[in-house]
């Protein structure tokens, strides 16, 4: 008697079940070079497939700034235009209404990644060249923002940390120190550990009332340290450095520790545009809040201070106005670098003669600073209060823009505004009362930092 068999048949769940069904009854009925053209048919068509859907890696993480821009339905790039302004116009009034304290007076260490790492491609040309590229429009804008400020370069490759610039109130000295990229060669592993700890050394003979800043620019995954690096962060808290941390591969937990505990940011460069965004978020002083007045006066436990005393106390600080001499003057020696120099300034204090402002004196130790530079620091202190957008105008309104003499318009637009936009493009000053457009109320508050009106 025979014995029955069950046979189960089962359909293919997708299209792709069945094409594999079909490879296999085609090479199981081919002979000879049959066999193999299935197999690599379907080796090419899957080849296809997935690049159709993706190419490179490096093409599909690479973006293009005008792919950013969109046009709207007419073809026109003006609502990109308004978005952007409505960005600004947002952080601007984020920032109103918030009691804070910003030091005007910064000391910034740019530590840069000098290890083999930074020749990687991934970042054109290379990491290094746009490194040094974006350093370069850094430092020259940190000095417009920040006159009365210094900054100090510091490079880390193989195995230890190199100082290429003192601390130096004139951006020339900075640009020229890394101006000769063949000195700044990258070679072996970076070291977080020694790099921080010239750069902390450096800085630990400032006076209290001066900010304490490092920026790290970190492209490697690796850091070789000869010791441990939580003690080097726990000195770091202690001396009050806020470090920054700009990394070009990857998120770190070392890194992020670094930023977290010292209070500055971090961030990871997606492509050139962030790269160059997450540098220049770091050009304004850090606003630190103040706390409430009656937490100021905190009381002492177990001979510990309460947490809420941690904001020091304001002091008055004494800086001196120098003399400027003429290009014509008889050359002498200056106090800074003994050079005989025939242009200079002369310390109000000891009259001795140096060549840049503002610096500290080298014969007395008095903070020298031009009135110009003291003048153009408090904008920061004193930010420009944000334009009230108006959606409805008086029969004696202003017929024009007060800064441009932009005539507005007579109808508001039909284009979706977004939150902080006016249909009117009329944007009021709350102090003057002034109308300005919009362009000019980007440029007094981002560039000019102060009202056309009534200059506050």
């Amino acid at each position: 008697m025979a014995r029955e068999k069950n046979v189960v048949i089962s359909a293919p769940d997708s299209d792709s079940d069945m094409d594999i069904l079909d490879d296999d009854y085609e090479a199981r009925n081919s002979k000879g070079k049959g066999k193999g053209k299935a197999s690599e048919r379907k080796k090419t068509d899957k080849g296809k497939g997935k690049a159709k859907e993706q190419a490179y890696t490096w093409e599909a993480s690479y973006t293009r700034s005008w792919d950013t821009v969109q046009e709207d339905e007419a073809g026109s790039l003006q609502s990109a235009v308004d978005e952007w302004i409505t960005r600004g116009r947002r952080r601007r009034q984020q920032g109103d209404g918030t009691a804070i304290r910003r030091s005007i007076i910064r000391h910034l260490v740019i530590i840069i990644d000098l290890s083999a790492s930074m020749l990687d491609r991934d970042m054109r040309p290379t990491r290094f060249t746009l490194t040094l590229q974006y350093a370069r429009e850094f430092i020259v804008e940190w000095f417009d923002q920040n006159p009365l400020g210094q900054i100090g370069i510091v490079g880390m490759r193989a195995g230890v940390g190199e100082r290429i610039c003192e601390m130096s109130g004139n951006p020339q000295e900075v640009l020229k120190a890394i101006s000769d990229r063949h000195k700044m060669i990258p070679i072996g592993e970076p070291s977080l550990q020694n790099s921080i700890e010239m750069a902390r050394h450096s800085m630990s003979h400032l006076p209290t009332h001066s900010s304490r800043e490092l920026l790290i620019i970190f492209g490697s995954l690796t850091t070789v340290d000869p010791g441990n690096l939580h003690t080097t962060l726990d000195e770091c808290v202690e001396s009050g450095i806020r470090i920054s941390v700009v990394a070009l591969a990857a998120e770190m937990k070392i890194c992020r520790a670094l930023c977290d505990k010292t209070g500055g940011q971090f961030g990871v460069a997606l492509n050139e545009g962030h790269y160059r965004d997450l540098l220049f978020e770091l050009v304004p002083p850090p606003a630190q809040r103040a706390l409430a007045r009656a937490a100021g006066n905190a009381s002492v436990t177990n001979g510990k201070k309460s947490a809420a005393s941690a904001n020091p106390a304001a002091d008055l600080m004494m800086m001196g106005f120098p003399t400027r001499l003429p290009d014509a003057s008889p050359p002498s020696l200056c106090a800074c670098h003994s050079e005989l120099k025939s242009e200079g300034f002369i310390c109000p204090r000891c009259n001795s003669k140096v060549c840049n402002v503002p610096t500290d004196c080298d014969v007395c130790g008095l903070m020298i600073v031009s009135s110009p530079h003291l003048a153009r620091s408090y904008h920061h202190l004193f930010p420009v209060k944000a334009y009230a957008p108006l959606t409805e105008v008086s029969w004696d309104a202003q017929p024009q823009c007060y800064g441009c003499a932009t005539p507005f318009p007579t109808a508001p637009s039909t284009a979706a505004m977004g939150e902080g936009m006016s249909p009117l493009n009329r944007y009021r000053c709350p102090q003057c009362m002034n109308d300005f457009c919009s362009d000019c109320d980007v440029f007094l508050h981002d560039v000019v930092h102060c009202c056309a009106g009534c200059g506050k």
